[in-house]
């Protein structure tokens, strides 16, 4: 028979309800005030000719009917997919790899928290350590090359080695995160599994692309979702290094859009790039878990 919950039981359920809502409005009061009203306001003003020192004026779609036209934005956008791309390929197999030894050699906590360091020092130290580390007069890196005998290399000051050199930072950097996530996942494939595939007679190579691969599928789908927002949304190590240069080399998207906001005011315009860059994240981040299957494990 079916059971009818008592006026009494649900005065008891009254107040756990209420605490729950006072723990969440904080958060919701944030995510309201600092996310969603900034875009939808944003949304609003990439229809407008804006500047900060007057009122928003309704232009209609003209600013994202410029932007099809603007040989600066598809130069930005070209910029930012060779960095995506570079940066997606090294940062996956690098971390796959080192989660891999984690998982079946380095069994130390040490090592394990030595390759989170990098991802604990702010993105901004990070770029200027580099920096100066690969400077072309003074940088110890181009010391140790000239002392090989090898020319030296302007790695920020080079149109061919600027964006490798941006990808290599921020590869250095969230690579040892970027483990630790695989790593997890590998942990929570079970033993036996293995075990049963040794005893078929299965070889380290059948059993890694059988078997590893497969099951570490939603967990690879996760990494390369936050991969991909995270690198089309570079632009402090950018900023600090080479500005865009040199001759827009390095003149990522959020770099173009930081330009013409507070560059040149132009605000309506920079909203607009932004509501575009926001589209295009939201639709790679919907493919890659569609065709990844992220939300499936063959587990189940």
């Amino acid at each position: 028979m079916p059971q009818h919950s008592s006026p009494g039981h649900r005065k008891v359920k009254l107040p756990d309800t209420k605490v729950a809502l006072l723990f969440i409005l904080p958060a919701m009061i944030g995510l309201v005030a600092f996310s969603l009203v900034p875009t939808i306001r944003g949304i609003y003003l990439s229809f407008t000719e804006y500047s900060i020192l007057g009122e928003p004026t309704w232009v209609g779609v003209d600013n994202y009917t410029a932007i099809f036209k603007d040989e600066l934005f598809w130069n930005a956008m070209g910029v930012t997919l060779q960095y995506v791309a570079l940066n997606i390929v090294f940062q996956t197999v690098i971390a796959l790899g080192l989660a891999l030894l984690m998982h079946r050699v380095a069994k130390s906590t040490f090592i394990r928290g030595a390759l989170l360091l990098p991802f604990l020092v702010a993105n901004v130290i990070v770029a200027l350590l580099w920096f100066w580390m690969l400077d072309y007069q003074i940088g110890i890196v181009n010391e140790i090359i000239s002392w090989m005998g090898l020319p030296r290399v302007a790695f920020f000051g080079s149109e061919q080695w600027a964006i490798p050199t941006i990808a290599f930072v921020n590869v250095w950097r969230h690579m040892g995160y970027t483990a630790l996530l695989i790593f997890a996942g590998l942990q929570a494939i079970p033993h036996h599994v293995y075990e049963v595939a040794s005893l078929d007679g299965a070889s380290p190579s059948r059993t890694f692309w059988s078997i590893t691969m497969p099951l570490l599928r939603p967990v690879l789908a996760l990494v390369l979702v936050v991969t991909v927002i995270g690198s089309f949304q570079v632009f402090d190590t950018v900023a600090v290094t080479t500005g865009g240069g040199p001759v827009n080399a390095t003149r990522v998207i959020q770099m173009y859009i930081y330009q013409k906001a507070f560059g040149e005011s132009d605000f309506g315009y920079a909203s607009a790039l932004s509501v575009i860059l926001f589209v295009i994240l939201a639709l790679v981040a919907f493919l890659q878990m569609k065709f990844l299957k992220g939300n499936e494990s063959d587990l189940d």
